[in-house]
């Protein structure tokens, strides 16, 4: 049996909330431990900080006076 390398994630709970929403589109989260962190495998990392970056970009907004 192959062991799975695995990522420690740290981040706020809005952001894991993004997180477990990526996940139903491709399952990598390993175990959501607390508000603040998720295990994850680590061959996923980049693409999932790619992707989180893009739907961070989505929900940012400016007001303009």
């Amino acid at each position: 049996m192959r062991a799975i390398k695995s990522v420690l994630l740290t981040c706020d709970p809005a952001v894991k909330e993004i997180l477990i929403a990526l996940n139903e589109k491709g399952s990598f989260i390993i175990e959501d431990l607390d508000d603040y962190h998720l295990v994850i495998k680590a061959d996923e990392e980049w693409r999932v900080r790619r992707e989180l970056e893009v739907e961070l970009e989505k929900n940012t907004y400016s007001l303009e006076t």
